[in-house]
């Protein structure tokens, strides 16, 4: 029996895959599960269909993507932490302060997609990789300045 795989399938194939498999197999498990249709010319055609739409979609996501990534990497945050002498920070830096940051500029990125290999303990330059999508990632540049001493 062909089928066309509609998801991955371990050791069986990928999705989009036409594969050979035993009747039983197809028709007890990877039918009912939905993991497959039957690959005739029509389920065919319309898998085909249903590919080139995701296709676009990809492409407009990336797009989308590398335009965001364009519009961060031009951006510098500037923080502004307490910090002690040997420009030592009280606390730390972390990519929650980052997004916050970028949320501050318009721009919404999730925590977890800022790349931060350990929190920024003291003052200075960073430069810090978002990844905006699987394939596309930009850097931002993060100034860690001395809050100013105005309290009193």
């Amino acid at each position: 029996m062909k089928v066309i795989l509609k998801e991955d399938v371990k050791n069986l194939g990928t999705i989009g895959s036409v594969v050979d498999v035993a009747n039983g197999y197809g028709r007890n498990y990877l039918l009912p599960r939905n993991l497959a249709v039957e690959a005739n010319s029509n389920n065919i055609r319309q898998f085909e269909h249903q590919k080139n739409i995701i296709l676009v979609k990809a492409k407009k996501i990336i797009r989308s993507a590398e335009d965001l990534a364009k519009q961060v990497s031009g951006i510098t945050l500037s923080i502004e932490a307490q910090s002690g002498e040997d420009d030592k920070l009280f606390g730390s830096v972390t990519s929650m302060d980052i997004a916050e940051a970028l949320s501050k500029k318009g721009i919404d990125i999730d925590k977890r997609k800022i790349n931060l290999e350990e929190p920024i303990k003291r003052l200075g330059t960073y430069s810090v990789a978002v990844k905006i999508h699987q394939d596309v990632s930009a850097n931002v540049t993060v100034e860690v300045k001395k809050a100013g001493s105005a309290e009193a």
